[in-house]
């Protein structure tokens, strides 16, 4: 007598792998945690920014028994609440906002907070790289340095810009307009100073072009508007190399 087989019963449910998993939809002015519905009667709450703020949520999140936590990179408005989670302990996860969305399954009455906690419940999204510590405050550091870099560049291009405007070729013949000799050169004119003899004589005795080949360069049409324009050049660019040097790291360039 043949017997059927029964076939294995399949469990297509899939398993949790953060059960303690909490979500915040960061915001600029309110943050939506979200918690898993049997933890609290109340598992979508909303939070302010400010500090004590921020810490009534880290501990609405113990009192849930969270371990875990997952956040979108919106902005920089993720920093505060992201620090402060790690500093009481909790694994946080900061995520790219596109990865959610790609999910599919979502149903229209979810909020963003709760559908990013039930990804990370079941290790559906992916963490972005945060460094840590001092590789964290020296990719700060980076960052500000070439921001400064490239403001200072910005100036320096504007005078440029204005020099060649009235035909004062003083970048062709010093090696660099905000050196020595450059800024004090481009100083004078905008003090008011026109005549070339007077403006070539503040060559710096370093300088490799001669005084008459700096007063050939800077026989051109001065005009007031292109002066004006670029009058807080040289200051900004000054400011902006100061900052630089204050800069953990930096060496003059």
């Amino acid at each position: 007598m043949n017997r059927k087989r029964s076939k294995p019963k399949i469990d297509r449910k899939m398993p949790m792998v953060h059960p303690n998993a909490a979500a915040i939809d960061v915001g600029a002015t309110m943050h939506m945690a979200a918690v898993r519905p049997d933890r609290t009667p109340e598992p979508v709450r909303s939070f302010g920014t400010f500090t004590t703020d921020l810490h009534r949520l880290v501990e609405w999140f113990k009192e849930c028994g969270v371990e875990t936590v997952v956040m979108e990179s919106t902005s920089v408005y993720w920093i505060p609440i992201f620090e402060l989670l790690d500093a009481h302990g909790f694994t946080v996860l900061l995520v790219n906002a596109r990865d959610a969305k790609h999910v599919p399954g979502r149903k229209t009455d979810v909020s963003d907070a709760q559908w990013l906690q039930r990804l990370h419940s079941y290790g559906l999204l992916r963490a972005s790289f945060r460094p840590k510590g001092q590789i964290s405050e020296l990719r700060a550091y980076m960052r500000q340095r070439e921001r400064l870099l490239e403001y200072a560049a910005s100036h320096i291009q504007h005078m440029q810009k204005a020099l060649i405007e009235m035909n004062l070729q003083l970048h062709h013949v010093v090696a660099d307009i905000t050196g020595a000799t450059g800024l004090r050169i481009i100083r004078t004119i905008l003090a008011g100073e026109r005549d070339p003899k007077v403006l070539a004589l503040l060559r710096d005795y370093r300088c490799h072009s001669s005084a008459e080949t700096i007063e050939k360069a800077l026989t051109g049409s001065y005009r007031a508007d292109c002066s004006h324009s670029s009058r807080h050049s040289p200051s900004t660019t000054l400011t902006m190399r100061r900052h630089l040097l204050a800069t953990p790291g930096s060496k003059p360039y």
